[in-house]
């Protein structure tokens, strides 16, 4: 398994790391304009692999060294800065997205090849790389709230004391200020959240759900003031989304792909199955009505979004 990733700034070489460390691909492709900072990204990394898997670490600055790529993961483009939103960012990675995909496209099995969006704002760079590169919506893909979903985990994971993976909790819709917890959908191992709280005498009423929404909205917010930016969260979840892949294991996750037609298309994070040939299926959530009237808006707010690049 040969994978690209393109643009080695910060998001992109956590996520070379993250996927180096899963032990399931044997090459990695370092791909970025700056042809010394690929080449540097790949000598560093390279040295790690004494020390774990065995992958092949290769530094490119022409698309031709993407060939033969299964799996193209592109996190090129601006970052978010203190202070500026996911949208701050549309038009400048519109263009910067707008020259990579041409030309990966170019020099890939358009048969095979799956694209994995990281750029933001996500939902809309997912929207514009299937328009550009025509592929099969199942095939490019945005890591989409995987992120957002496993903050959600996490902070209920300390209100109710129990392990991350015991808990059942999507966010959907956009990555980023439209999100929308799914409250209705939440279980914690084979109870209903309202259940496992009366069970265990926990208290969890809706001013603190409230603040735990919020919580999940702003994390990146949080860490770019802290940090400068966020890439460990990103990194695994892009690992775990290519695992998925790799592994065939049609695991639901909660990843952006564009869905309906024309002028209704629009890209978003739903639980879909996802497995060797992409996201294959799509799921349903029930949702209150609150929460469907929320999923509504945020799909508004992406289409229009995308309607103005």
């Amino acid at each position: 398994m040969k994978i690209a990733i393109i643009g080695v700034g910060t998001v992109g070489s956590a996520v070379a790391t993250a996927v180096k460390n899963t032990g399931f691909v044997h090459e990695i492709v370092l791909f970025d304009r700056d042809g010394v900072r690929a080449r540097a990204a790949a000598d560093d990394l390279g040295h790690a692999v004494c020390f774990g898997f065995d992958v092949k670490i290769t530094a490119a600055s022409n698309y031709r060294g993407i060939r033969g790529s299964d799996i193209v993961i592109i996190a090129a483009g601006a970052n978010q800065k203190p202070g500026e939103t996911r949208m701050d960012l549309l038009k400048n990675n519109a263009n910067v997205m707008s020259d990579i995909i041409p030309r990966v496209m170019a020099n890939v099995d358009a048969k095979t090849v799956k694209i994995i969006i990281l750029s933001n704002p996500l939902d809309v760079m997912v929207m514009l790389a299937h328009k550009l590169s025509r592929l099969p919506t199942s095939r490019v893909i945005g890591t989409g709230t995987m992120l957002d979903s496993a903050r959600l985990r996490t902070i209920l994971s300390r209100h109710l004391s129990v392990s991350t993976h015991s808990i059942n909790a999507y966010v959907l819709g956009e990555h980023g200020d439209s999100s929308v917890v799914d409250w209705t959908s939440v279980a914690v191992g084979a109870l209903k959240l309202d259940d496992f709280c009366r069970q265990m005498k926990i208290s969890l009423p809706q001013t603190t759900r409230n603040t735990i929404t919020h919580r999940v909205r702003n994390s990146a917010y949080e860490i770019i003031r802290g940090r400068g930016a966020t890439w460990d969260g990103i990194g695994a979840a892009t690992a775990d989304l290519l695992r998925c892949i790799i592994n065939d294991e049609h695991r639901i996750l909660t990843v952006s792909c564009v869905d309906g037609a024309g002028t209704d298309a629009v890209a978003m994070s739903l639980p879909r199955v996802v497995g060797a040939n992409g996201a294959v299926a799509t799921l349903r959530p029930k949702l209150s009505p609150g929460e469907s009237a929320e999923l509504r808006r945020s799909a508004r707010i992406i289409r229009k979004n995308f309607d103005s690049i």
